[in-house]
């Protein structure tokens, strides 16, 4: 088929505008009439860039006639090229009775999931670990934080089915390269699983936490009718590593799993865990990652500034923006995870320690918009101490942050305006929190380091000139975000994906430092199945 993009219509256009576009880009390189025999889109995107005139923008997958005459008329056109074959095709099978010991996956966020589902689809019989419990009975204890300030540490945001990805916006867009099409796997099996088919041609699509929920039960049924095993609330406590080589997981159920091939795919705040490994002389080593807060506008508001006239047009839903400062202390400030219509949640995983994060429903129609607006920090300069001083770093600030909230899972938070001014908030304003299970105002200068600080104060009224609003008095800073990333990456080598010192050991995901999202954990624990199936296969 061809592919045609850089279509711009009218937000407003008819659908037969459309097929009016399409061909007339046909007959520039000679296909007119009959010639097309169908179209379909593959992206819709919007151009806002001139808010009186926002246009969308479609990239479109054309068949033809006479496909090998049209290849040559269009040779060097603009605009113009061959659609790729993005058809998954399995890289091995299990062999004739099953490998002789299953591989084993441990967690079931994104990574874990698309991982342990290749290898079921494949024949491999995968065993699932999950801390966490079934993501029904995961959002119960979840709800607990939120309404009861009642934590469970191995039940909440972070450990449990689905991942911290099922309590989020459900971003399913990256700026990872994807040369084989991965991407396009992870989409068709969320649409198998109950997404939207919207999420196929759209060019930021999302899902939204309440739609995740079932979707991950229906992976879930798929992998167990195809002989998969998930064993929940059970944490590897230990890895028998004999000369190199994995042997063997001891679990928090006292029992001891032997295996060959494990994929570590346990989030970023598997923090207990990353100690042992550590101890058991796993290589790894500390990344930068950011730190900083949510903060609350009217989503009325960024509608306004994004998009004009045009606010509130339901092809366009609900704004996001994505904004960056570099701040004069060196420091970068940008906005993290924009979740447009969403709340702000509590995502803690350690009692004592808070942690804020942020998601969205589907259709994002809550009255705020959040975003977490960060600063990057990096092991040499803010953190050194080795593989674990990132780990170290965030709870320091985590534990200042459950303080001065209250001591009782309620987050400190700001308004805009007294945060740039340098005073205590003693109230809040026209912009009402969502956090849950609440916001106590008070100053949050001292939440986090000084340098983090300045540069977020400076940021604020630049980012104003880039979004009407963005710095109004009554915005909300609620603190801490502090885990945007993993701050350690384990290394693994690029061929075969396992740890370059552990054999059968394979890091994956975002807790490993290989991902940032839903999207890239899952195209990532789809890359790391195929290794294992690869390896199983070549009989190793």
């Amino acid at each position: 088929m061809l592919r045609l993009s850089e279509v711009k219509l009218p937000l407003d256009h008819a659908e037969s505008d459309l097929e009016a576009a399409v061909r007339s880009h046909l007959a520039q390189i000679g296909v007119k009439g009959d010639g097309l025999v169908g179209f379909t889109v593959f992206r819709r995107a919007h151009d806002a860039r001139k808010r009186d005139d926002i246009k969308l923008t479609y990239i479109i997958d054309i068949e033809v006639k006479d496909e090998a005459a049209a290849l040559k008329r269009m040779a060097g056109k603009p605009h113009w090229s061959v659609t790729p074959d993005m058809a998954y095709r399995f890289v091995a099978q299990a062999p004739e009775g099953g490998p002789k010991t299953r591989p084993v996956v441990i967690g079931l966020g994104p990574c874990g999931l698309l991982a342990g589902l290749l290898l079921a689809q494949m024949g491999f019989r995968p065993i699932i670990l999950e801390r966490g419990k079934e993501v029904r009975e995961r959002t119960k204890d979840t709800f607990g934080l939120w309404r009861k300030s009642v934590l469970n540490p191995e039940s909440n945001v972070q450990f449990g089915e689905g991942g911290a990805g099922t309590f989020s916006d459900g971003k399913l867009y990256s700026q990872i390269k994807d040369p084989k099409h991965y991407g396009r796997k992870v989409l068709n099996e969320f649409v198998r699983a109950g997404a939207p088919e919207d999420i196929l041609f759209k060019a930021r699509p999302h899902i939204g936490t309440f739609r995740l929920v079932s979707m991950v039960e229906k992976m879930r049924a798929e992998m167990l009718s195809l002989g998969a095993e998930i064993r929940f609330e059970t944490r590897v406590d230990d890895i028998d590593i004999d000369n190199g080589q994995v042997r063997g997981l001891k679990l928090s159920t006292g029992d001891y799993l032997p295996c060959d091939h494990v994929i570590l795919a346990v989030g970023h705040s598997a923090r207990d865990t990353f100690h042992m490994l550590h101890d058991r002389g796993v290589f790894m080593e500390a990344k930068p990652f950011s730190l900083g807060f949510r903060i609350e506008h009217p989503q009325g508001l960024i509608n306004r500034s994004r998009f004009g006239k045009f606010a509130g047009n339901k092809l366009l839903g609900a704004a996001d923006y994505k904004v960056v400062h570099h701040a004069s202390n060196g420091r970068a400030v940008y906005s993290f995870c924009m979740c447009p219509g969403g709340t702000v949640v509590a995502a803690a995983s350690e009692p004592g320690r808070l942690v804020t994060n942020g998601m969205s429903q589907y259709y994002r129609a809550e009255r705020n918009a959040n975003a977490g607006i960060v600063v990057g920090i990096t092991p040499d300069e803010d953190f050194p101490g080795g593989p674990l001083a990132g780990i170290a770093f965030q709870r320091k600030w985590e534990e200042r942050a459950f303080e001065l909230g209250g001591s009782d899972y309620r987050a400190p938070g700001q308004l805009v305006g007294d945060f740039i001014a340098g005073r205590p908030s003693t109230a809040l304003g026209s912009v009402e929190p969502s956090y849950k299970p609440g916001v106590t105002p008070t100053d949050l200068s001292t939440s986090l380091p000084d340098y983090v600080i300045a540069a977020i104060r400076e940021a604020l009224p630049e980012l104003d000139k880039k979004i009407a609003g963005f710095a109004m008095h009554d915005a909300v800073l609620t603190g801490v975000e502090t885990r945007t990333s993993s701050p350690l990456r384990i290394r693994r080598n690029n061929d075969d994906y396992q740890s370059i010192n552990v054999k059968g050991l394979y890091p994956a995901g975002e807790g490993a430092g290989y991902a940032g999202g839903i999207y890239s954990a899952a195209i990532d624990g789809i890359e790391v199945a195929e290794a294992v199936a690869q390896d199983i296969a070549n009989g190793h």
